[in-house]
Parts: structure tokens; C-alpha cells; sequence
């Protein structure tokens, strides 16, 4: 069998039992955004690694090196929000090319270091080698969270409503633009997109203020899609979902770009990814102060997008015209070199 074959995430079931340790100070190793290690005192330790690929992650006639810096910090910024978390360290390890110009590796420090220094990250080491073929970019970020607001994808419960940071299919729709250059949008908001989708913005304050309300039960960020990402809230938690497609937000511009390339809308935002919002579940009664609350310290929005339901109920889409159908993973996976 090959790696093709099986796909990323039974990949990773698999690798799981190899690697599983009874260490007691290990408190969540694989099978979510971040390892999760007690220290002593209240703080848990976060750790997370994230790599861009020349090729698979990043087109360099596309992204600059600096917008690179940011972006490969950033999905790992988003990682520890998904956990509560607040980030403080991290280490770089590139493999390049030799006739890599050394002002593009400089440019890709300040990048890293404009994205470190907004949100409190010390750069503190790392490693570099000679690569025959692409650049790759590989950030290992740690990070730190009081053991009673940690927030994992383990805890969501029958009855929970899901809810969303921001807008989604932005990213999505920012690629279909990179890829489309010349379709028919207004300057700022084919450059807005395009941002999205190179630098995204990790929902760290938000992620902070959501755990440490403590009416949260569980959390992701949207790497891959919400199709996929939301599923596996699903089967950590052992619950199912039911998702209403018409309550995802979606901003008018997305809306645009999905018509003028045949699609809808609502396929941008679950199965796109890269939007590094965060997903996450609660219960009803705390989801009015919690949209109020996260709106005035943030100024980021909250959406109600769906229900959890008990795993037998299974895993629900439900169109805007009232059709419900099985909620199917999508979004990126990796090894099968395609959107699914």
C-alpha cells in the first residue's frame, strides 16, 4: 500500500499506536492541533509544527518571501489559538536550494519576524540544509495555556451549538483569483482575497477570550475546510453535526468569485481551507454573551452555523433550499495531490 493509497489522516491513525506513550506528562500527543505536555505549575506546555512546500503550499511567483515568513508562522499561530493557547517560542528549519538568493532568505526572516513580534513570539533557533529541489519552510512553535482554559476537539456534546470566527471561503476564493487572475472583480476586493489566502490571520486573541470564557466544550482551526476540519470534532468528541449551509458567512465577494467560476458558495467555504478561522461548539445558553463578549474585545464577529447531534444521528448538510445531505469530508488532503 502506498502512502496515495491510504490518505493523510488514516496516516496519521496509523502512525498513532507506534508513537503512543504512557509518560504521564504527556497529556494529548497526536490526534490534535497541538501536543499538549504538563509543566510544573498551572501552564501546560503547547507544541505544534507546520511546513510550506515549494509547490504543495506555496507558488513563489505568487508570495513574496516576507508574505511567505508570515504565512508559515501563522498556521502555526493558529494552532495554539485552537487550543486557547498564548504562543511564545519558535524555531525555523529551512531546506534550500543552492542558488537561493541570500536577500530572499532575509526577506523571509522579516516576514517572520513582523508575524512574530504582533503576537508576542520569540524566534529562538533553528536548522538549514542544502535541498536538490524545492524550498521548504518547516516552524515548530510553542506555546503555553493555563490547564483550566484548554480547549481540545475531545469535548463537544449532543445539543452544542458550532460556531465560526469571521467569514469562510475568503482563502478559497483568493487561490481561485491567484489561479484567475483576470476574472472580473473590483482592485480591493481581488487584493483583499488574495491576502486571505497568503497571509492569514491566526485567531489568537479570540482563541484566548473563547477558552477563557470557559463555556466552550471544543475547538479547531479551519486548515483544511470545515467539512473535513469539523469532522474530526466529530469523531474525537464521538458526536455528529448537523450543519445549515445558509448560516455559514460568507462575504458578498466570495459570493461573487464562486459564481463567476460555476460554483456555489458554500462549497468555497466548507471544503476550501485555509481560512485559519477557528470552529468551535458550546451550549446554547452561552453563545449570546459569548458573540457579544468576543465581538467588543475583538471586533471579530461569531456565527452560529449549526448543531452537534448524538453520533448515531450522523453528519448533516443542509442546503439553503431545505435538502439535507450526508455531510461529506472535504477540503485538502495531502498524499492524494488534490481537493476532495
Amino acid at each position: 500500500m502506498r502512502i496515495a493509497d491510504l490518505g493523510e489522516f488514516p496516516l496519521i491513525s496509523r502512525l498513532e499506536p507506534i508513537v503512543a506513550s504512557d509518560h504521564a506528562d504527556v497529556l494529548i500527543g497526536l490526534g490534535d492541533d497541538v501536543a499538549v505536555l504538563s509543566v510544573q505549575g498551572n501552564d501546560l506546555l503547547l507544541a505544534t509544527i507546520d511546513i510550506q512546500v515549494e509547490g504543495i503550499h506555496f507558488l513563489p511567483q505568487l508570495i513574496t518571501p516576507e508574505q511567505l515568513g508570515r504565512r508559515a508562522l501563522a498556521i502555526n499561530l493558529s494552532d495554539i489559538a485552537a487550543m486557547g493557547g498564548q504562543p511564545t517560542f519558535a524555531l525555523v528549519s529551512l531546506a534550500l536550494p543552492l542558488d537561493t538568493e541570500v536577500g530572499w532568505v532575509e526577506q523571509l526572516y522579516r516576514g517572520m519576524r513582523a508575524e512574530a513580534d504582533q503576537y508576542g513570539v520569540t524566534i529562538v533557533g533553528g536548522n538549514m540544509t542544502r535541498s536538490p529541489a524545492p524550498i521548504s519552510v518547516d516552524v515548530a512553535l510553542l506555546g503555553r495555556v493555563q490547564r483550566e482554559h484548554l480547549l481540545t476537539r475531545s469535548g463537544a456534546q449532543p445539543g452544542d451549538q458550532v460556531l465560526v470566527t469571521g467569514q469562510l471561503g475568503d482563502a478559497a476564493a483568493g487561490l481561485q483569483l491567484a489561479q484567475h487572475p483576470h476574472l472580473p472583480l473590483s482592485a480591493a476586493d481581488h487584493g483583499a482575497l488574495l491576502m486571505r489566502y497568503l497571509t492569514p490571520t491566526p485567531r489568537v486573541r479570540e482563541g484566548r477570550l473563547i477558552a477563557q470564557s470557559q463555556s466552550a466544550t471544543a475547538m479547531i482551526d479551519l486548515s483544511d475546510g470545515l467539512s473535513s476540519d469539523i469532522g474530526h470534532i466529530c469523531e474525537r468528541s464521538r458526536v455528529g453535526v448537523r450543519i445549515q449551509a445558509a448560516q455559514v458567512p460568507i462575504a458578498p465577494a466570495v459570493q461573487q468569485v464562486a459564481t463567476l467560476r460555476g460554483v456555489t458558495p458554500w462549497q468555497l467555504a466548507l471544503s476550501g481551507g485555509d481560512d485559519y478561522e477557528l470552529c468551535f461548539t458550546a451550549p446554547a445558553r452561552a453563545v449570546p454573551e459569548l458573540m457579544r463578549s468576543i465581538k467588543r474585545e475583538t471586533g471579530t464577529p461569531l456565527t452560529v452555523i449549526g448543531e452537534i447531534l448524538p453520533s448515531a444521528a450522523g453528519r448533516w448538510l443542509v442546503l439553503p433550499d431545505g435538502q439535507e445531505l450526508a455531510l461529506e469530508e472535504g477540503g485538502w488532503e495531502h498524499f492524494r495531490h488534490r481537493q476532495v
